[in-house]
């Protein structure tokens, strides 16, 4: 399932920069010349630079996972009382990283 998670983006983005490739190579073929802003946009990286709404919408994310874990300890804990607080602690980490990329979203907005 993980390798899953991390094989199939990559796999379909190589399909879309293999179909952009064809595209530039048949019109290449038919004489159009390509400008210079398509060769320098084909060959940097475009990685959209950060962004603190990023960070803000990631650490959101966290935060709901923390909140997760936390209803699942607050769930299991009618059958085992001694779950929650473990299960507290499970959610502890996401939930702190979660603070801290909204606490770095809205400091990195200022600037």
């Amino acid at each position: 399932m993980i390798t899953a998670i991390v094989i199939v983006p990559r796999y379909l983005k190589s399909l879309e920069r293999q179909r952009l490739q064809d595209t530039l190579r048949a019109s290449i073929e038919k004489g159009a010349e390509l400008p210079p802003e398509v060769v320098q946009a084909l060959t940097s990286d475009a990685k959209p630079p950060p962004s603190p709404y990023r960070d803000l919408r990631a650490g959101i994310i966290w935060l709901g996972v923390a909140v997760g874990f936390a209803a699942l300890g607050f769930a299991v804990s009618f059958e085992e009382p001694d779950a929650l607080y473990p299960l507290l602690g499970v959610a502890a980490f996401p939930g702190f990283i979660g603070l801290a990329l909204v606490a770095l979203s809205f400091i990195s907005r200022g600037k």
